[in-house]
């Protein structure tokens, strides 16, 4: 029984689930997700595991509101049950000593990154962290992440926390340093990962992106994650979520992406009316 031991809401629309997985806590790898489904019928969704306790048996999931099924999530309490969740799913983050790795994370792909960077710095490298949010209340593991990185610079749309403008702007200058970066991993919206790249690829910078598309199966039997990579068909679920932000086609992606955006917003706005 996959039971909420815990629910914290992090800020507006953005919540911190424990979740009892004990299976799936002893397996998980950074850069893995689940799929979960909250009823027989229910829509099947990815998340990505932010953190696990083995002893206790739990993951940590965060998400933010973005639709209908989030919006069901956000509603459960603690000692409710989530019918279904599978998983780790997913290839994990590839862990080396790569020397200076600069992780880049946008809105809650802290919650992916935070692994990753913990991983990384276990393995002896040098981590910095680039961070980014609308506002310092979007901000999400800010603690979590400064106690297991070298180096953090946080970024907010409006100024409210650290430099006021985005991620690309830091990670520009770490790339022009005379001691660049050896990776960057760059997790959140698909525009900043795009942006991203975009700076790396200039200084020929290895940059890895770890990708969140839409997602039914998480076999790869229905297609529905494909994304073009270096000109090859890939599916985000079984091949990725993490590949070669310099080869990854982002504007296909993001088209894809917005394919059911009105049908997403129409579900999601009826949804709220009948709980209400």
């Amino acid at each position: 029984m996959n039971k909420i031991l815990r629910k914290q809401q992090i800020c507006e629309n953005v919540f911190k689930f424990r979740v009892y997985a004990p299976l799936i806590a002893e397996a998980r790898k950074p850069g893995q997700f689940i799929v979960l489904q909250l009823h027989e019928f229910g829509e099947r969704i990815p998340l990505t595991i932010a953190d696990a306790d083995i002893e206790e048996g739990s993951i940590t999931i965060i998400f933010q509101v973005v639709g209908k099924t989030t919006y069901l999530l956000s509603m459960l309490n603690e000692g409710d049950v989530i019918a279904h969740i599978a998983g780790p799913l997913g290839r994990p983050t590839y862990i080396d000593n790569f020397g200076t790795v600069v992780c880049v994370a946008g809105g809650i792909g802290a919650a992916v990154m935070y692994p990753i960077a913990t991983a990384m710095k276990e393995k002896g490298n040098e981590v910095i962290v680039i961070m980014g949010a609308r506002s310092k209340q979007m901000l999400v593991l800010i603690d979590e992440i400064r106690s297991i990185v070298d180096r953090l610079v946080i970024c907010t749309d409006d100024g409210s926390e650290g430099i006021k403008g985005i991620v690309t702007s830091p990670l520009e200058e770490f790339c022009r340093n005379k001691k660049k970066p050896n990776l960057v991993v760059a997790v959140g919206p698909a525009v900043m990962m795009k942006a991203c790249c975009e700076v790396t690829r200039v200084f020929g910078i290895k940059t890895i992106v770890s990708l969140n598309t839409i997602m039914v199966d998480a076999t790869g039997m229905c297609g529905s994650c494909r994304v073009s990579v270096g000109g090859q068909t890939k599916f985000v679920c079984v091949d990725g979520p993490e590949f070669d932000g310099h080869l990854v086609d982002f504007d296909n992606m993001i088209a894809r992406q917005n394919s059911y955006k009105e049908q997403e917003q129409e579900a999601y706005r009826k949804c709220r009316l009948n709980l209400k």
